[in-house]
């Protein structure tokens, strides 16, 4: 018994001794260019590798540099860069009988290139087509290696990994901006390019972000950009504006969270979910949010028509509700959408908390209080001139803080209007159009039960800048202006309003109401008896 022990101790001591010295005994550069040039014919594009190394303890076949070449319709620096490549082989036929059967791949350290043309065509879209010519090699392949083209690699391989790669995602016209992956991990299990595999992805968005695919792809046909997936999709705190996902000029920003499915059938890919924004900038000079913005994701995107439907979703702040929809299209140099949004009866509190992504400003001190908002809105155009068109109503609110009867000081002086702390609001409307110029506010019609009801129009700049021709109707009958005009009940008095949205200067309309005079000439001595006498008084 102890020399049969024996016996085996010296064959296993022998087989790793051989094994240690296999390595050194056989050179794996020798199958160096079939290799290369079975890896051509399967990918369609040529391959270079670097110097090769044989490791019995792995299984597999090692090369310290790898390069892909680029389609040439897009790009004549390498598609892939990678710094190792580990191919898994079985080691009995290689050594034995000189055939190369692939097991596993893993890619260290890529830098990966991906680019779009104008008419949406991708880099990657022709990977595993025709093959191209193989590479010239600098000794004669092995002697039963047979011609790459005459026997094509099987790419049916148990695992194809990628590690701590690098993603760039650009356009081959260079003018949009060029979106990064880093720590990127890919991993294929019981890969073939003709039938169904699954899949993982995860990567960091440089300029901020996580992102993760989950699920099944494949199979792979002539355009390897028509694969179809399914997959589960996770993203995590995505800076929307640093890391270049939103055009810039369109003041877009903020971070974006999404849970849900994607899933393509070759050239639709629809993506549904949970989308949450945080910080949410809208429009180029407003202000984050201060409250996160909900939406109910579900979008369907055509590849070839490069552009795609947002279906009707739901939209939260809060517990404010509204539902929007629409298309978009990413074939300008902008993106450009064109949306309608439905928001009935909006808790205003709610609301509230958007109107900074949106650069709206109200009086200085002042907030909201109570009511509810009814907008109806279209959006049009390149996201950075982008026109959006609606109306808004809002209905029995507060605006706490602000007095609007002592700031119209001249008015409240002549109409003998009530002071009071806040200024309470039965209703306001109006027809709204916002773009890149200001906003144009038309058909207001503002009820405030202690004042009367002001009507007008005007506009407001891109730095809030207010010029409104305004008409209150004062419901008063004892004031100076009732006086003046000689008018009984309720006193209408032209006005405007300049300043700035933060500090809104009220102004009598003095040309306006001389006109309105001047309609009866009979009165317009007493008038200006009124008038000169009505600003000799103290206030």
């Amino acid at each position: 018994m102890k020399r049969i022990l024996r016996a085996l101790s010296i064959v296993a001591a022998v087989l790793v001794v051989a094994a240690l010295a296999l390595p050194f005994l056989v050179d794996a550069n020798s199958f160096k260019p079939a290799l290369e040039s079975h890896l051509t014919a399967a990918l369609g594009r040529e391959i270079h590798l670097g110097d090769l190394k044989l490791s019995i303890f792995s299984g597999g076949v090692t090369a310290n540099d790898l390069s892909i070449a680029d389609d040439a319709a897009f790009s004549k620096s390498p598609f892939v860069r990678a710094k190792k490549l580990s191919v898994g082989v079985d080691l009995i036929p290689l050594i034995f009988s000189k055939q190369l059967t692939v097991t596993g791949i893993t890619i260290d350290q890529p830098e990966v290139n991906l680019l779009q043309s104008a008419e949406g065509d991708w880099n990657f879209s022709t990977l595993g087509g025709h093959p191209q010519p193989a590479p010239q090699a600098k000794s004669a392949p092995a002697p039963t290696a047979a011609p790459a083209e005459s026997r094509p690699m099987d790419l049916s391989v148990k695992l194809v990994r990628i590690t701590n790669g690098r993603l760039m995602i650009g356009t081959a016209h260079g003018k949009a901006q060029q979106k990064q992956l880093e720590k990127l991990d890919i991993e294929l299990r019981d890969f073939s390019a003709g039938s169904s595999f699954p899949f993982s992805l995860a990567a960091s968005v440089v300029g901020g972000g996580d992102i993760k695919l989950k699920g099944t792809a494949g199979p792979i046909p002539t355009d390897a950009a028509a694969t179809p997936f399914n997959a589960s999709l996770t993203i995590n705190g995505l800076d929307v504006a640093r890391s270049g996902f939103s055009p810039p000029g369109s003041g877009i920003a903020g971070l974006m969270s999404v849970d849900g499915n994607a899933a393509s059938n070759g050239n639709l890919i629809t993506i549904k979910g949970k989308l949450k924004a945080e910080n949410l900038k809208i429009v180029e000079r407003g202000s984050p949010a201060k409250r996160p913005v909900e939406l109910d994701l579900a979008i369907a995107h055509d590849m070839r028509k490069r552009g795609g439907t947002v279906e009707r979703s739901a939209v939260r702040i809060g517990k404010a509700e509204a539902h929007v929809g629409g298309v978009y299209s990413l074939t300008g140099e902008t993106p450009s959408i064109k949306m309608k949004l439905d928001g009935p009866k909006m808790p205003l509190t709610e609301i509230a908390a958007i109107l900074p992504a949106l650069d709206v400003v109200l009086p200085g001190g002042s907030s909201i209080e109570g009511g509810t908002a009814t907008a109806q809105f279209s959006s049009d155009g390149p996201l950075d001139r982008l026109v959006t068109t609606g109306s808004l109503s809002i209905d029995k609110t507060r605006l706490a803080n602000y007095d609007l009867g002592s700031k119209m000081k001249l008015l409240s002086q002549l109409a003998g209007l009530p002071g009071s702390v806040n200024t309470d609001i039965d209703l306001l409307g109006a027809s709204v159009t916002a773009g890149p110029e200001g906003t144009d506010v038309r058909d207001i019609n503002l009820v405030v039960p202690a004042i009367g009801t002001l009507t007008g129009a005007g506009t407001i700049n891109p730095k809030h800048a207010l010029d409104f021709k305004m008409r209150a109707t004062l419901h008063t009958s004892g004031g100076l202006v009732a006086t003046a005009l000689g008018t009984k009940g309720d006193t209408g008095v032209p006005f405007l309003i300049q300043g700035t949205s933060e500090n809104p200067a009220f102004k009598a309309d003095v040309r306006s109401m001389a006109g309105e005079i001047a309609k009866d000439p009979g009165k317009a001595i007493d008038t200006a008896r009124g008038i000169l006498d009505m600003f000799k008084k103290k206030p």
